[in-house]
């Protein structure tokens, strides 16, 4: 039976993000794989006809790359890594570029680190831009920004990085697809009675002790891929680590076919999210809001707008962890807020669509949104 698409909490579309790994896009000899990167193109295109939100995490740049400048081993020396995907990220984005033209979807090219998404600031900054790409309906083609990244370049074959992009978007689904059929009880190229692990919980360590080594052009390993669930499990995601050598793997996935290895969150999506967000907030200072506020985040479950606010009190800037407080300086809330203290003060009590006015631009018309809200 076809999966329910229209899951998430109050009736937003349903996201997966799609990790594909180096070994299934390209090789040194012929660099990228033209009939492999537009068979994937396709599925997705499919899987967006089927009413999902999909955000491509695609490695490959190192390894084109390498074809491009004719090296046969992956090189050692950080600066060589760095050249040879700034050579190959270009061959990257214009093949997923131009798959996608031919089934009339539009591309957007986005290079994260690590740093953009601990930062509060670049963190919604990031949240905010692939939500629009998002709703525009294009596919975000996501990579890591080889070029000025040093220890990420080494590790994780950007397994780590789709589970951040995940907690990002607050996806409900990970796909990690590998050369892999999933995770096994021991390595599967060594033990030929190796059985393969059909389901489990994201972050159990005992899951770990069965995990092999990466390929030669990628360096996850099924390890990475265990402790990316884990992080993706932090804003309620399920991980499907599937192998990508599957005649229409996603397509299957999608229809509800059990391949693979998946590994649930421990607590549902909405409660992992607020959790997460939880446990990271330190208050930078405080927002007064009127009663009417207050039931509404109480009891409608929405965001904070600048008309409901009455003060703002203390020094903060966008990302940052404020308080929502009632008119007797009672806690009622905690967020990651979308603008500085200076400008909050500027547009308080005013409507969302008054904030051009008052600051001269616009980034969000919430002071905090509900997604980056935890109610006490």
């Amino acid at each position: 039976m076809k999966q329910q698409i229209d899951s998430t909490p109050g009736g937003d579309r349903c996201c997966w993000v799609v990790k594909i790994g180096s070994a299934l896009l390209s090789d040194t000899v012929v660099g990228l794989n033209g009939d492999a990167i537009r068979d994937w193109v396709e599925q997705i295109v499919n899987l967006r006809r089927s009413g999902l939100d999909v955000v491509l995490v695609s490695s490959g740049s190192i390894a084109e790359g390498m074809q491009r400048l004719g090296w046969k081993e992956r090189p050692h020396a950080l600066y060589q890594l760095q050249a040879a995907a700034a050579v190959g990220q270009m061959g990257l984005i214009q093949a997923y570029e131009s798959a996608f033209q031919k089934h009339g979807l539009k591309t957007a090219q986005v290079l994260l680190t690590h740093d953009d998404l601990a930062d509060r600031q670049r963190y919604l900054n990031a949240r905010t831009t692939l939500r629009t790409l998002l709703e525009l309906g294009v596919i975000p083609v996501v990579n890591e920004n080889d070029t000025v990244v040093t220890d990420e370049i080494c590790f994780g074959d950007n397994d780590t990085l789709a589970a951040l992009v995940a907690n990002l978007t607050d996806a409900d689904q990970l796909i990690i697809l590998t050369d892999q059929e999933g995770l096994h009880n021991k390595d599967p190229r060594h033990h030929p009675d190796a059985k393969l692990i059909s389901t489990g919980i994201a972050g159990d360590q005992g899951l770990e002790g069965m995990a092999g080594p990466g390929s030669t052009l990628g360096r996850g390993g099924m390890l990475t891929k265990l402790k990316a669930s884990a992080k993706a499990a932090r804003s309620g995601t399920t991980t499907i680590i599937a192998p990508g050598g599957l005649d229409q793997v996603l397509e299957k996935l999608l229809s509800g076919e059990a391949i693979g290895t998946r590994l649930e969150p421990q607590h549902s999506r909405l409660a992992a999210r607020k959790q997460w967000l939880a446990g990271h907030m330190r208050c930078s200072g405080s927002l007064t809001i009127d009663q009417g506020a207050v039931t509404v985040l109480r009891e409608a479950g929405r965001s904070l707008l600048p008309v409901g606010v009455t003060a703002v009190d203390g020094k903060f800037s966008r990302g940052e962890v404020v308080a929502c407080v009632d008119q007797n300086g009672k806690e009622v809330a905690r967020g990651l807020v979308n603008y500085s203290d200076e400008e909050a003060r500027k547009i308080i009590g005013f409507s969302s669509d008054q904030i051009e006015g008052r600051l001269g631009y616009v980034d969000e018309p919430e002071l905090i949104h509900r997604d980056n809200l935890w109610v006490n």
